[in-house]
């Protein structure tokens, strides 16, 4: 028995949560450092408040994972947690920009990086499931496609999401300066129609995806062998898996590393790089009009990286089936290390765009290809287990980065925070050599059957 052909309306809506939840990533990458900086973060301080999102996807997803592996319900066995995810991540969306209301508790700064935190354990509850739902339910020839098509839709969400608070401000008059400490009106309206796109694009998924029964998987995969250490077990037995990982995803782990710690570089530090470098504006200038521009022209490169992406990801299953997924990623990666690199040589503010088509061709594939080379390698029965412990590699080069990123900014590149772009730049570089040392399952399947 085979997995059912899915249409390609079909595979839009069994990732169109993804929109919602890449528009509030998207908001919370391009605005989180602004906003701390506005309740009062120095830029050295900035990794160090971003380290609690890592760190709850650390413990977050490889958890979700094992129980949405085991769970069934009326609503299916990944969507409860998708669900829930979206719920918690719009309150925090509503609450980051508004922290200084509860001053009375806390400073508004702490009680930022909070929503900060919980914002990005939602969005971890949400994403982990919707990654392996991906598995679940499209048949192996279908999964570059589907996991390309999730692509596409993270991109327009990101796209969105990015250039919101630039046009509320340029194409509907809404302002974009603020008191001291206060966040602009543009940035806190962005949140809360983030919020609500996001409960709203989930809800699509939700009632317009179904997911195949405890019965129907085990007749699509057959009975599989339970060694000792696989039977029906307790939340500890994620560090035997972890343990007993496939050697794909072993050698994709350095690839995912040294590609994530590029991109929390970037995410981090581009807002006052870009001032600082570009715009020749003070370290300590976090309030004028002019660092609120380039905050907002900020949301525009990001949503130009992110349409890059939406539009290269349509390209990427027919790229891939030419030259192979292994290449694919390679080539991309180089062309977004070149991107991030680029920024430190820009004469001006526009030549930035050029920057961003490249990490947004990396970034596609970031998103794509390392799932599509994986899916193969797991166990069905373990897929939402193994999404989640994926994730290690995604959140400790976050952790590590957080750490390290502010003192070497503050000690090493003199306070000038455009050389942490540039090393992200050669993590982008030394990622793409490691891709060819990964064994991808399906490709050596294919060329069995030719």
């Amino acid at each position: 028995m085979e997995k059912r052909k899915l249409s390609f309306l079909e595979i839009w809506n069994l990732s169109f949560g993804f929109l919602g939840i890449q528009m509030g990533f998207a908001l919370q990458n391009a605005n989180a450092s602004r906003v701390l900086q506005i309740f009062g973060a120095d830029v050295h301080e900035l990794s160090w408040f971003w380290i609690v999102a890592p760190l709850t996807g650390l413990i977050v997803q490889p958890i979700i994972g094992h129980y949405s592996d085991k769970t069934w319900t009326r609503l299916g066995r990944r969507r409860p947690y998708f669900l829930v995810g979206a719920i918690l991540a719009s309150i925090g969306l509503v609450l980051l920009p508004n922290a200084s209301m509860f001053t009375a508790f806390l400073p508004a700064l702490w009680i930022g990086a909070g929503m900060l935190m919980i914002m990005d354990a939602s969005f971890n509850i949400a994403m982990e499931p919707f990654r392996a739902l991906v598995a679940d339910v499209l048949p192996s020839d279908q999964r570059t496609l589907g996991f390309s098509i999730q692509t596409v839709l993270i991109g327009i969400g990101a796209v969105i999401g990015s250039w919101l608070p630039y046009a509320l401000t340029n194409w509907f008059g809404v302002s974009n300066v603020s008191a001291k400490g206060e966040v602009p009106l543009n940035l806190l309206l962005s949140f809360i129609i983030g919020a609500a796109v996001l409960i709203i694009s989930i809800l699509i998924t939700v009632f317009n995806t179904k997911e195949y029964s405890p019965e129907e998987m085990e007749a699509f995969n057959g009975k599989e062998e339970i060694g000792e250490n696989a039977k029906e077990s307790s939340l500890l037995n994620i560090f035997t898996d972890f343990k007993e990982m496939p050697t794909t995803m072993r050698q994709l782990s350095w690839v995912q590393f040294f590609s994530w710690f590029g991109l929390f570089g970037m995410w981090v530090f581009s807002l006052p790089a870009i001032a600082h470098h570009v715009y020749g504006l003070p370290l300590d200038d976090n309030n004028s009009e002019s660092y609120q521009n380039a905050g907002d022209w900020l949301g525009i490169l990001f949503g130009i990286y992110n349409l890059v992406s939406a539009i290269y990801a349509f390209f990427l299953p027919a790229i891939a089936k030419k030259i192979g997924r292994k290449k694919t990623h390679a080539v991309s990666l180089i062309v977004g290390g070149l991107g991030l690199l680029s920024i430190y040589f820009v004469p001006n503010e526009n030549w930035l765009i050029l920057s961003m088509i490249g990490i947004g061709i990396a970034w596609a594939s970031i998103l794509a290809m390392p799932y599509a080379i994986l899916a193969g390698s797991i166990p069905p029965r373990k897929m939402g287990v193994y999404m989640g412990i994926f994730n290690f590699f995604i959140v400790l080069p976050q952790i590590i980065n957080a750490i390290i990123g502010g003192p070497m900014v503050k000690h090493l590149y003199g306070g000038n925070p455009v050389y942490a772009l540039v090393v992200s730049g050669f993590s982008f570089l030394l990622a793409a050599a490691l891709v060819f040392k990964v064994k991808d399952v399906d490709d050596e399947v294919e060329l069995i059957k030719e």
